[in-house]
């Protein structure tokens, strides 16, 4: 079974990690002690075996720390940047109290002339090599899955929405070594597939699986109106030992990462939970709007300008155009654009979209639209706080009543900022193009914001955010 496997892969997860950390704290010593090249003049130097020494406790000590930050813990499904960070998280606490008992160690000669950039130096090298192992060991790892190895089999309890939305991730990801065995379920007969996923036999029958099989999982995927068996089955599962997890059918509900309260014992799950609500998160996400806002005026100005002149000199009409748009809490705002189309009535404008060949767009107007000049007035929405850098795009008020009708949880984005961006807009959902996936993304980011999550939204920006082919 994948246990087996698991605990000697963990053994040797910390026998690699004892060997990178002592490999890490060696180059740092060369490099900086041993090698001369980075000592300063006039410090004292200490004998080899007084940073040999040290390696006794560091080595224990952070493999403590990556235990505590769950670097231990198997996740197949484990982010990169997650991972990454908790590496630099651990070893940064590790770095702290190297510091500090340094700093304990006051004036003692041992402690005094221990060489503090070579400290930093092993922070920064084992970092880099732990990170490095790791991406080893997910692509080693990864491969051996795709290819049938170091499989985790799992049976599935009940058809439903839930089973199939898991079923189509396993199959599109076969590097995470899930091999589903079959489905147990009431509505369907033996011998019906999904996905090549057959049916085994009915529900009341699980117990007879559950000997007769070696099961790494069981995932409990019942739909909405059989979860009046969902005790009786996770109490069977329970029972024979084998891991098991739920999978709710009301997934399209609740967000991907619930926000869940602890009332005396019991369980209570937020529909929507808005990391953006938090004043500490807002109020960073404020200051990074300012001060990139002001930047990117700054750095843009010359194309801002050349954008206004060529405006002015071939069309008639104002340089800035400003159209209300709907923003945070439902509350209407003027967002301002340079204008790219010819002066119309606002009424003949407000409920139409723009078409390919639209003879309302003016030539510059054509340039500025696709390149996103046009956007860039509203980095002073940003500095005004109608808007953010990153966010769900706003609409017109006339789209947002009828989007809320048409479109499920559609309002829902209204909870935070609008962005200049954001991480639809960036994964190609811009112009004329699916409103269903954009809510989807922006909902997504809304539920998992972070300050790294805007970080990455504006680097692809940069790279894949500003040429806009849905734009006519």
């Amino acid at each position: 079974m994948i246990k087996n496997n698991q605990k000697s892969l963990n053994r040797t997860h910390v026998v690699l990690d004892a060997c990178i950390i002592t490999c890490s704290y060696l180059l740092a010593w060369y490099l900086i002690i041993e090698s001369g090249f980075f000592l300063v003049a006039g410090t004292g130097v200490l004998p080899p075996q007084v940073y040999v020494i040290p390696l006794v406790v560091i080595i224990p000590l952070y493999l403590l720390l990556y235990g505590m930050f769950q670097l231990y813990t198997p996740k197949r499904v484990m982010r990169r940047r997650v991972e990454l960070a908790n590496i630099c998280k651990a070893n940064t606490i590790g770095l702290l109290i190297f510091t500090l008992v340094l700093y304990l160690g006051g004036k003692n000669p041992y402690f005094y002339n221990f060489s503090r950039r070579m400290v930093m130096a092993f922070f920064a090298i084992n970092v880099i090599l732990e990170s490095a192992e790791r991406y080893a060991i997910h692509r080693f790892l990864h491969s051996m899955r795709s290819k049938g190895y170091n499989q985790k089999h799992i049976l599935l309890i009940g058809f439903s929405r839930a089973a199939e939305g898991f079923i189509d991730r396993v199959k599109s990801n076969p590097e995470w070594g899930y091999h589903i065995q079959g489905i147990l379920d009431d509505h369907h007969p033996i011998g019906f597939q999904y996905r090549q996923i057959p049916v085994l036999g009915e529900i009341s029958q699980l117990q007879h699986f559950l000997e007769e099989n070696t099961l790494d999982e069981i995932a409990v995927t019942l739909g909405l109106k059989e979860y009046e068996n969902l005790e009786r089955i996770v109490a069977t599962c329970e029972k024979s030992g084998v891991h098991t997890k739920f999978i709710p059918d009301y997934n399209n509900i609740i967000p991907t990462r619930p926000y869940t309260e602890d009332l005396q014992g019991l369980p209570v799950i937020n529909i929507r939970h808005v990391p953006l609500n938090d004043l500490l998160n807002a109020t960073a996400k404020r200051i990074l709007d300012i001060f990139g806002a002001s930047v990117a005026i700054l750095i843009f100005s010359p194309v801002m300008i050349i954008a206004a002149l060529l405006i002015k000199l071939t069309s008639k009409g104002p340089v800035i155009y400003s159209q209300e748009r709907v923003g945070l809490h439902n509350r209407p705002f003027k967002m301002y654009k340079f204008r790219s189309m010819a002066v119309q009535a606002p009424s003949s404008e407000k409920a139409k979209w723009t078409t390919p060949n639209d003879p309302r767009v003016t030539p510059v107007g054509k340039i500025i639209r696709r390149t996103s000049i046009d956007e860039m007035p509203q980095f002073f929405n940003i500095l005004r706080g109608d808007m953010s850098l990153v966010g769900p795009r706003p609409e017109r008020p006339f789209f947002v009543e009828r989007f809320k009708e048409e479109i499920p949880r559609y309002m829902v984005k209204h909870q935070v900022r609008p962005g200049l961006t954001g991480w639809a807009q960036v994964n190609g959902y811009r112009g004329d193009t699916s409103i269903t996936k954009r809510i989807e993304h922006d909902l997504y980011y809304i539920e998992n914001w972070s300050l790294g999550f805007d970080f990455k939204i504006l680097f692809l920006t940069i790279f894949k955010g500003f040429i806009n082919k849905n734009a006519y």
